[in-house]
């Protein structure tokens, strides 16, 4: 046990070595800025955009990650029969009736109860064991080194916002430092300066580069309502895997990251729609009276493996009133679509 907890320590201190590096270039571009060139002219606006970035860096890395609720844990009279069990058939059994109270709407890809073992918990929708962090994560994207933390429901709007602040950061010193890289190759310029414009300069158009595409891929990722995770491998619903299962249209998908006050969008504050355990999703029928969905294996990929029990059909909790009138509007704005393209497409004929 004692080399183990060791190991684990070392990795944990390991781990913030990249916050650090972080740090410390950080803190030498703001003497390098400030005290060595000095720019009077462009102080305002770099220390705006740097308290903005660092604020939303640091918020990233401090806030913790989200976990399920004690409601997707198994009681303990399940547990104990789950963790006995030896089938994987009367275990799945277990764990569709322990999620008949539950809002899930997606599955493994084999139909079954998505169940973490590690933390013994029913997985909400969207949610993912970080094997870094050793705990599963509401709505998790991917875990940052960088951060040295779990990027998910909790911290999503500082991570793009760090993103974002440190790409404008980046950009405002290589362009005002420019004029200055120039006047180095014409030795123009003091031997004190020379060695922090040169750095400067290359260290801002490096970050710049590399932060300007994975923000970019981010911002397209919230405009899907993706996570980098569903990305990669879309989630499986009641009737099959579809990478758009969560897509409620461009302006919602946004509001989901940021919230509906727009005031706070730029603010490293938490305003993110929802509580992180259940989503709006357009495959959920919108109205009130039939939106309760039948969670139950298909017959094809379950066939073989249901011979000798029946899975019983789970009821999942119908969406909240907000949740189905937000899904009434889509359906209504992409039937329109829909028939606007029908009428294009006979025009077009």
């Amino acid at each position: 046990m004692a080399p183990t907890h060791v190991l684990r320590c070392c990795q944990r201190c390991l781990a913030w070595i990249p916050v650090i590096f972080i740090a410390l270039v950080v803190c030498w571009s703001y003497y390098a800025y400030v005290v060595e060139l000095c720019l009077f002219v462009y102080l305002i606006f770099f220390h705006v955009s740097f308290v903005m970035f660092v604020w939303s860096y640091w918020k990233t890395i401090f806030t913790k990650p989200a976990n399920p609720s004690k409601e997707f844990c198994l009681p303990k009279a399940e547990k104990e029969r789950y963790e006995k069990e030896e089938r994987p058939e009367s275990q799945q059994e277990i764990l569709w009736r322990a999620a008949s109270t539950l809002p899930l709407y997606t599955r493994t890809g084999a139909g079954a109860i998505r169940y973490c073992d590690r933390c013994q918990v029913i997985k909400p929708d969207r949610c993912h064991h970080c094997s870094a962090c050793d705990m599963c994560v509401l709505k998790m994207d991917h875990h940052c080194p960088w951060v040295n933390n779990c990027v998910g429901f909790s911290n999503y709007k500082f991570f793009i916002l760090f993103l974002a602040y440190s790409l404008v950061y980046c950009l405002f010193i290589a362009a005002t430092v420019l004029q200055y890289f120039i006047k180095f190759w014409t030795n123009e310029l003091n031997n004190s300066a020379k060695f922090h414009v040169l750095f400067l300069f290359f260290v801002a158009a490096m970050f710049c580069i590399s932060i300007l595409s994975l923000f970019s891929y981010h911002l397209w990722l919230v405009g899907k309502n993706r996570s980098t995770i569903e990305a990669f491998r879309a989630p499986v619903f009641r009737t099959g895997s579809d990478k758009n299962g969560f897509s409620l249209g461009f302006r919602k998908n946004i509001a989901q990251v940021f919230g509906d006050q727009k005031q706070y969008w730029l603010l490293p504050i938490f305003t993110s729609q929802g509580d992180g355990l259940t989503f709006p999703t357009r495959l959920v029928n919108a109205d009130a009276e039939q939106a309760t969905v039948t969670l139950q294996p298909d017959s094809n990929k379950w066939a073989n493996r249901t011979s000798s029990y029946s899975v019983p059909e789970v009821s999942v909790s119908p969406l909240s009133e907000s949740q189905n009138r937000l899904l009434s509007n889509e359906q209504q704005a992409n039937n329109a679509e829909d028939h606007l393209a029908e009428n294009f497409l006979k025009s077009g004929k």
